[in-house]
């Protein structure tokens, strides 16, 4: 809920503006360049004396053809038949206080906790505990709070999309028309994994809506954003596509669009158009060192809205496909470690227990190269794959299990929620951890885990970490514990040696490990020193 896309950068203001390209050298330079163009457009004949080309018909002719291909094309035939369809969302929050202060002490954030936007307002959140751009009640948010954004029809009896940060949590939503027009609208239903709503006007069956585009649009193409920015009401920008399959931290399912044409504060929620008057996208967020437009704006593709936006409107939520895994991406040193050619897939790092896929079997270490037949490039992928194949639906995936390819059938759960809390490990007693054995191939010191209290019962813990060790560079710390050295479970230093000396002796460049950290396992693919 905030009137504006949210503001992904972090980064200081550019500093002093740049000089004017127009110096005085360069424009002198110009000026004559163009007296120059002008002494040979009008010419002398020394027969006939000064001769004005601009009499002759043939070169008027071809003057005129010229300058119609010259003529700029413009976009107005587009705009006025698109604009009509784009709408400006007022929301109203009646009054914070009224929420339970002992679990909002310290959150005054407007986003549902957990969602992917509550982590942009921690990050990048306004003055007075609010998002820059909402305005309400004294310091500390009480009282009544307020909000625009944008959106748009998608059909004419009053259904119309926007984004889950403009609506979430509102008391009230009111859309006001190009034409002055103003509305009370009720939200249907929110999804804030992709950020989108739907809000519903009623009343009417004849509102002019937009129709989401069937294509996928080319980097290069024309873009038309359409908006409210700063409250302004109905305003247009043009750009085109800077490029696309944007992973903005928001989420696994991030597949955004990036655009060029101006976004700004009040964006949020409004359509990008092709040229041929679809919606390409919503526009959900920018990158901005300064809070406005700099060219950088992220929509959420039409192909993701019509999925979601079909689940709001017939139930209300949204629900995705599940295996129940924890997976991360397959890096050059992973795949070099497990011995495939390409580092593509989605190595799993752990099988959540009584899920889909350990029920089927797959395993710690198992990578995910295909759904259905259909290759997996990245872990982002697979998540997208999964996500937006309905729950109960039977799949199946190619797996590479200890460097031998498998088929799993298996058949896909509900996505969760909300996640599962996980104890911090880093926060438990382990005891001290001053004493333990050297890896100096690795520049980790490790004990036992069943030694240490706290650690559990399997692996070894780093008790302490060289900074100038490969190990430090790949993010071993203190207290991370060793699960798996190249695939075998090790208990002990001279287990881990065994298992790096193993790794050389097979002219691997590095080793893999599965090491638990956070309350969270994932696999680190350390380099090997020579010699």
């Amino acid at each position: 809920m905030t009137e504006r896309p949210v503001d992904l950068s972090s980064l200081p203001s550019y500093g002093a503006p740049r000089r004017s390209l127009f110096s005085a050298r360069k424009f002198a330079l110009m000026a004559s360049v163009v007296a120059g163009l002008g002494a040979a457009v009008y010419g002398f004949s020394p027969q006939q004396g000064p001769l004005d080309v601009f009499t002759s018909a043939a070169h008027a002719q071809v003057n005129n053809e010229v300058r119609k291909v010259e003529r700029p094309i413009g976009f107005a035939d587009i705009v006025e038949r698109v604009k009509p369809s784009v709408i400006s969302v007022k929301i109203n929050i009646a009054d914070k206080s009224a929420k339970d202060d002992s679990a909002n002490k310290d959150d005054d954030s407007p986003f549902q906790p957990g969602s992917p936007m509550e982590r942009f307002f921690r990050r990048f959140g306004g003055p007075d505990g609010l998002p820059p751009g909402l305005r309400g009640g004294p310091r500390g948010g009480r009282g009544p709070v307020t909000g625009q954004g944008s959106g748009f029809f998608i059909s004419a009896d009053g259904f119309a999309v926007t984004n889950n940060h403009v609506v979430d949590g509102a008391d009230k939503v009111e859309v006001t028309m190009d034409d002055g027009k103003t509305y009370t609208a009720k939200v249907i239903g929110t999804d804030p994994r992709t950020d989108l709503a739907l809000i519903k006007v009623e009343g009417r069956t004849d509102f002019p809506f937009a129709k989401l585009s069937d294509s996928k649009p080319r980097i290069g193409d024309w873009v038309l954003a359409v908006g409210n920015p700063f409250g302004l009401g109905g305003t247009v920008t043009a750009g085109i596509v800077s490029a696309s399959g944007r992973d903005i931290g928001n989420g696994p399912y991030d597949d955004f669009i990036q655009i060029d044409a101006p976004v700004n504060k009040g964006n949020s929620g409004g359509p990008a158009f092709d040229t041929n008057g679809e919606v390409m996208g919503v526009n959900t967020a920018i990158y901005s060192p300064s809070g406005g437009s700099v060219g950088i704006a992220f929509s959420i593709p039409a192909s993701t809205v019509k999925s979601v936006i079909a689940q709001l409107k017939d139930k209300g939520s949204v629900s995705r496909g599940w295996i129940g895994v924890q997976i991360q991406p397959v890096t050059s040193d992973i795949a070099d470690s497990l011995g495939m050619k390409k580092a593509e897939g989605a190595l799993v790092a752990e099988p959540q227990a009584n899920g889909p896929a350990a029920k089927a079997g797959i395993q710690s270490g198992d990578v995910i190269t295909a759904v259905n037949g259909e290759p997996v490039k990245d872990a982002r992928e697979l998540a997208r794959t999964i996500g937006g194949l309905a729950p109960g639906n039977a799949v199946k995936l190619n797996v590479l299990h200890k460097g031998q390819d498998k088929v799993v059938n298996l058949t896909l759960g509900q996505l969760p929620n909300t996640t599962e809390a996980k104890a911090d490990t880093d926060k438990e007693d382990k005891g001290s951890l001053s004493k333990g054995t050297g890896v100096p191939k690795l520049g980790l010191t490790v004990a036992p885990a069943n030694s240490v209290a706290g650690a559990g019962r399997e692996g070894v813990v780093v008790t302490e970490v060289d900074p100038k060790s490969a190990a430090a560079e790949r993010g071993f710390k203190e207290g991370d514990v060793i699960l798996e050295v190249a695939g075998k479970s090790v208990t002990s230093a001279g287990e881990v040696r065994e298992a790096i000396d193993a790794a050389r002796t097979d002219n691997k460049n590095s080793v893999l490990m599965r090491v638990k950290s956070g309350g969270s396992s994932r696999f680190v693919a350390v380099p090997l020193a020579k010699g």
